[in-house]
């Protein structure tokens, strides 16, 4: 059974720490030491027996790690407005910040960039990226590096290492899912991945693993091989920022190089 980490009334304060705790594999015991209070009050707050004031929320948030999205909806369940602003990406506060991203992907030009959320559905690319993944994109709806990874049948034919990128990706996806833990989109993904990865021939575990992974794709050209650089911005205290990644493709060989410098 799944539990929703993001309830929205307060009698759902209670189930939401508690599905966090287990997430956390604390006790009820290690949540009161790290938050400084004690076990019988952490019972009483997961059963809705006492109500938590603000500071007790945050502090419960501090000492569970939760992601800035997660804190506000443990703020929500409790009673209390969120702390974190949530803005569109494409509000006028965020302007600026959207205009930083643009002049990065125009300089990372004639290479690929792409900006992404945390379930890596595409929100932004540049000509070259665009180019390079439509070849993998089927129907209307949002790109998403996931979902053509494990669903296009053009991936196997598209991406010389499949099974290396798609054991990339799973591992980074588990290591992202470990801040949202419970996250059912997260979770989705991890089996997806785990299932495409269980039907794609991959290197054997004896063969000596390169210390860094190409994306190797194969064009009319011939091969082009890219290491790949993914920036998050942590300094900004809005979720959606937050979210955001910017990931720039950058030439593993000379061929490639020449190949985009031509």
């Amino acid at each position: 059974m799944s539990i929703d980490l993001h309830p929205a009334s307060t009698a759902d304060f209670g189930a939401a720490l508690r599905a966090w705790r287990h997430a956390r594999g604390l006790s009820q015991l290690d949540l009161a030491l790290a938050s400084e209070t004690s076990p019988r009050h952490v019972s009483f707050l997961e059963t809705n027996r006492s109500r938590p004031s603000r500071d007790m929320v945050e502090t419960l948030a501090d000492a569970l790690v939760l992601p800035r999205a997660a804190r506000n909806g443990l703020l929500l369940a409790a009673g209390y407005a969120p702390l974190y602003p949530a803005t569109p990406l494409d509000a006028a506060a965020l302007a600026p910040f959207r205009a930083m991203l643009a002049d990065l992907m125009a300089r990372h030009a004639p290479y690929p960039a792409l900006v992404v959320d945390r379930w890596w559905t595409i929100l932004d690319a540049n000509d070259a990226a665009r180019a390079l993944l439509g070849a993998l994109h089927e129907g209307d709806g949002p790109m998403n590096v996931v979902r053509m990874l494990t669903e296009s049948p053009l991936a196997a034919q598209a991406i010389v290492n499949l099974g290396e990128v798609l054991h990339e990706m799973l591992g980074r996806i588990r290591i992202e899912a470990l801040e949202a833990a419970a996250d059912p989109r997260c979770a989705a993904q991890i089996r997806a991945l785990e299932e495409a990865l269980a039907r794609t021939p991959a290197p054997r575990s004896s063969t000596p693993r390169s210390p860094l992974v190409p994306l190797v794709l194969r064009t009319p050209t011939g091969e082009m091989r890219f290491f790949s650089a993914v920036a998050h911005f942590g300094t900004s205290e809005d979720v959606t920022v937050r979210d955001l990644r910017l990931e720039l493709l950058v030439p593993a060989d000379d061929a490639t190089r020449a190949a985009f410098g031509a």
